[in-house]
């Protein structure tokens, strides 16, 4: 029996650091934003809805989505923030559940479902355990700031725009604190996989 895990965390709180150190142990890990990237394509239901809705104007000139317009509309807006993810948010979770399902057939001890909004998009039904990455506020408008060279509003929009790490801690199963160094992070994530009889390699 599969065990399916839901990795979360904040903006810039080093979700991606352990999801690749997971990667690293052979652990399946299902991204929700690599299939949210894959579901707006050209071509896929939800590419034409977006469209739709928020006009030509977030078209590139080769017909992609431009994802830096649509952000800056919808950082600043919650119902259009709402719009996009009641287009995106179907066709995500049925792309990872087709592959959750490969992934049992494959009869893994384990699968990792990568999903950044998980406890504000209500979809911890889709997973049995939680993993929150934590960092403390200032370490993650720091390291939001520097890398995606924002401003210091900018940053703080983006942070606002999520539930508050602080308010996570109370809903995960396990809380990763990644204040430290990439090697105190590792040391976490295999004590805690250990903790639920998940042996790494």
């Amino acid at each position: 029996m599969s065990l399916v895990i839901g990795l979360t965390g904040g903006i810039a709180s080093g979700k991606s650091t352990v999801s690749n150190m997971l990667k690293e142990m052979h652990i399946t890990v299902i991204d929700a934003d690599v299939e949210a990237r894959l579901a707006v394509e050209k071509g896929e239901p939800a590419y034409q809805k977006i469209v739709a809705e928020f006009g030509d104007d977030i078209v590139l000139p080769d017909g992609d989505i431009d994802r830096q317009k649509l952000g800056s509309i919808i950082f600043h807006n919650a119902e259009k923030r709402q719009l996009l993810n009641s287009i995106v948010h179907p066709e995500v979770r049925k792309r990872m559940n087709d592959q959750v399902e490969a992934a049992r057939t494959r009869a893994e001890q384990v699968i990792i479902l990568d999903i950044p909004l998980l406890f504000e998009s209500k979809l911890t039904y889709m997973v049995e355990k939680t993993i929150l990455v934590y960092v403390d506020r200032e370490i993650q408008l720091k390291r939001l700031m520097e890398r995606n060279d924002l401003s210091l509003e900018d940053a703080e929009a983006r942070i606002k725009s999520q539930m508050p790490l602080s308010e996570k801690v109370a809903l995960s199963d396990a809380v990763i604190n990644n204040n430290g160094s990439t090697t105190e992070t590792k040391k976490q994530v295999i004590e805690v996989l250990k903790g639920w009889g998940i042996t790494t390699q």
